[in-house]
């Protein structure tokens, strides 16, 4: 399907109504932080992580990935990779590493830092076998949908793509590509605005933006315009998404030069790319809960695990732990793995709260040594 053209006046509007008395970063009009309450109307029931944990690298589960991005995880454990330069996707099997090739997503332009990006399996996939994609093609950034059928031979298991949303602004740079379902059931995504900034304050466009759909691609019921997909605005490269224990949405986000961030996000809200970086305090723009220089993080995939959201560095080479008491952090970022793996990618909680990670070092910008790139699992607490 593609995504309604809607007039910006209108869209724009509906979005300063429900972002209205929202400058400060965090709570909502007339309740500090701790007022706030999740996506089904229940108080914060966390209880906070402790102000210092810990990470470990307890096993490496697969090497020499091509240009691993996307990996979701399936039903029982196994968990699905997608090369983003190569566009192929493989099974890798959580007890003994043993990889099968599942297929390739055609269509898929990879350059710069498009191609084979997001992944996320369907919540029902155990009975509906089905497989979103989010990728560039020649012409636009979109998500797709496919089934996955393992008892077809290796590398023949996917059925062709069938798209759910198209026209999300593509790019050398800045094509986000982050999606995810929520405990709301409805898809996520997190774009780019493809190295042209003033689509993220543009209401008609697509890039810049967290979108929020049906699994058929339609908007959802609750966005701030009902006939649109645009949950926020306002951000210039959403690279990670992950809920909280109390449902809560948060986001890593690429800064330019100075500040890359962490963000809570809620419904109309305006995130302030290109207007604002960092914490401005700007009236309008809410400002992010935590920030980086970029040469400590460039932050990609992001989890929550054990109390604490986990944000992988790309530039950084580091795992940042987050600890999280409610809607604020407990205690500062704490960073793990420094320089020990090199770029830091994808990060993935496991069923039993630990994490998969995996390396970058062969997305051109890297330094790939012989195992590279990895898939690392972690215990956390």
């Amino acid at each position: 399907m593609r995504p309604s053209r809607l007039r910006p006046t209108a869209v724009a509007a509906a979005l300063l109504i429900a972002a209205t008395g929202c400058s400060d970063g965090g709570g909502r009009p007339g309740g500090g932080p701790e007022s706030r309450t999740s996506p089904s109307g229940t108080a914060s029931a966390s209880a906070g992580a402790p102000a210092k944990g810990s990470a470990e690298v307890v096993r490496t589960l697969a090497t020499e990935l091509p240009s691993p991005w996307g990996v979701t995880t399936l039903p029982g454990g196994d968990l699905l990779v997608g090369s983003r330069d190569t566009g192929g996707i493989v099974r890798i099997a959580a007890g003994d590493g043993r990889r099968t090739e599942v297929g390739s997503v055609p269509g898929v332009a990879a350059a710069g830092e498009g191609g084979l990006l997001g992944l996320a399996v369907s919540p029902r996939f155990a009975e509906d076998r089905t497989l979103y994609a989010y990728f560039t093609t020649e012409s636009d950034n979109r998500i797709a949908r496919m089934l996955v059928n393992d008892k077809r031979p290796a590398g023949e298991q996917l059925t062709p793509p069938d798209t759910v949303l198209r026209d999300i602004p593509k790019g050398t740079v800045h094509n986000g590509g982050r999606i995810a379902f929520g405990p709301d059931g409805m898809l996520y995504a997190g774009t780019g605005e493809g190295g042209r900034r003033e689509l993220a304050q543009d209401p008609a466009s697509l890039g810049g933006k967290i979108l929020r759909m049906t699994p058929d691609g339609e908007p959802a019921h609750g966005n701030p315009r009902a006939d649109s997909v645009v949950y926020s605005y306002g951000h210039r490269n959403v690279q990670g998404l992950a809920w909280d224990a109390d449902k809560r949405l948060w986001a890593s986000e690429f800064g330019q030069d100075t500040w890359d961030e962490l963000n809570l996000v809620e419904p109309g809200r305006n995130y302030g790319w290109p207007r604002a970086e960092g914490k401005a305090g700007r009236p309008g723009f809410v400002d992010p809960v935590e920030q980086w220089r970029p040469s400590d993080a460039s932050p990609s995939g992001l989890a929550y695990a054990a109390g604490s959201l986990w944000m992988a560095g790309l530039r950084g080479e580091r795992l940042w732990r987050v600890p999280l008491r409610g809607s604020r952090p407990v205690a500062a970022p704490r960073a793990f793995l420094v320089g020990n793996y090199g770029r830091l990618r994808t990060v993935v909680p496991t069923d039993d709260g630990g994490l998969w990670l995996t390396t970058s070092n062969t997305d051109g910008r890297g330094r790939p040594g012989p195992q590279d790139d990895r898939l690392l699992r972690l215990k956390v607490t």
